[in-house]
């Protein structure tokens, strides 16, 4: 199977991480978005002309959410709880962050580079910082749930780009935001996909 990912997409990063977590090895394939000529090499795989996309013998599957589906179901189910609650609140907190937060997706974009500080004083900043807060809070610790899994890569990507623009949630929070940045699987995860801009 290939994983069509793009260079600082924090999508690609988290579908990347997911595979990881399930230990399903797969072809990654780089896109370097944004640089002329693009959209051609993303046309090959993406029907969306979107990244990521899973390609596999059988299927093309061209969201993050879809591809996290079909990974946890060919791992048996690695990517979520076994318990049936849990298994809910790990995919409701998956999808509310893969429809949400568009207040610290504009004003805070994803990057590798040196940025400035969030604007706490903004209240739509605020809002989301207050509703990240309250989700972190309900982490068990070092994870989520007992063992890492989908809800935890998708929100090490968020824990990361708060950290770099100087927001340091507080408590319980704060714990799960520290252990996100700490995970050794993440931190690998980063590392790469650091460099694949430079694999093209």
């Amino acid at each position: 199977m290939q994983l069509v990912v793009g260079n600082l997409s924090t999508w690609s990063m988290r579908a990347w991480l997911c595979s990881r977590i399930a230990e399903i090895e797969l072809d990654l394939v780089v896109v370097p978005l944004g640089e002329p000529g693009y959209e051609i090499k993303l046309a090959q795989y993406s029907p969306s002309h979107l990244v990521p996309v899973l390609v596999t013998d059988q299927v093309t599957i061209h969201d993050s959410l879809a591809i996290v589906e079909f990974l946890n179901e060919v791992s048996d189910g690695a990517l979520y709880p076994a318990q049936s609650t849990e298994r809910a609140m790990a995919r409701s907190l998956c999808a509310e962050l893969h429809s949400g937060f568009m207040t610290i997706r504009e004003l805070c974009p994803f990057a590798f580079d040196e940025v400035v500080n969030a604007d706490q004083d903004n209240p739509a900043i605020r809002k989301d910082i207050a509703r990240l807060q309250a989700i972190f809070s309900q982490a068990s610790l070092p994870f989520m749930f007992d063992m890492p899994g989908a809800v935890d890569a998708f929100y090490a990507l968020m824990a990361y780009r708060l950290n770099d623009y100087g927001v340091v949630l507080e408590g319980r929070a704060g714990e799960y935001q520290q252990s996100l940045l700490n995970w050794p699987e993440f931190k690998k995860v980063i590392t790469e996909s650091k460099n694949w801009a430079a694999e093209q």
